[in-house]
């Protein structure tokens, strides 16, 4: 039997997701002779290969979170969203009540600390974007699992929904709020 093949991806958040993702343990051993995990933010991949299952956390704060998204959407059959960051932009999204110059600022020339107080323009570096959006607002999400951060137990859930061919509903069991 073929392993299902799942990539993560971490976008802007705290990765409290990827987090509940590796407390898996038992959840996450029990499933492994049936999935291949390819690439995460652990293995620090750049461009992971087509894939059943893409998993991603956090939402889309900059020009960089915007590619890797795309990038696996186009590489994923099921796009799966954990976190209330990954499904409405959870709390990312409050940088958006303020000007995107006035959150540079504070971060780069205002916070005691800075290197040379100036705002970043190397071109290498990813372009922040005038506002935060959730990652349905730039590709298609086929499942989510909110929650911040959801349980393992939830998580561990809609991996084995999606291995038996089902794409999961949420539940109240499966949500959590901490």
């Amino acid at each position: 039997m073929a392993k299902v093949k799942i990539a993560t991806e971490w976008l802007a958040g705290c990765a409290g997701c990827h987090m509940s993702l590796l407390d898996l343990d038992e959840e996450l051993v029990a499933i492994l002779d049936a999935v291949e995990i390819t690439s995460s933010p652990i293995t620090d991949l750049k461009h992971p290969p087509e894939v059943t299952v893409g998993i991603i956390e956090g939402a889309v704060a900059n020009t960089a979170n915007e590619e890797v998204l795309k990038e696996l959407r186009e590489k994923c059959q099921i796009l799966l969203a954990i976190g209330d960051c990954s499904c409405f932009g959870g709390i990312v999204t409050m940088r958006n009540f303020l000007p995107k110059e006035e959150v540079l600022r504070a971060g780069y020339v205002d916070t005691p600390g800075t290197v040379d107080g100036k705002i970043p323009s190397d071109p290498e570096l990813a372009t922040l974007l005038d506002k935060v959006k959730a990652p349905n607002e730039v590709v298609k999400v086929d499942c989510y699992v909110p929650g911040c951060p959801p349980s393992a137990a939830a998580i561990g859930w809609a991996l084995k929904e999606l291995l038996a061919g089902r794409i999961p509903a949420p539940v109240g069991d499966n949500l959590r709020y901490d």
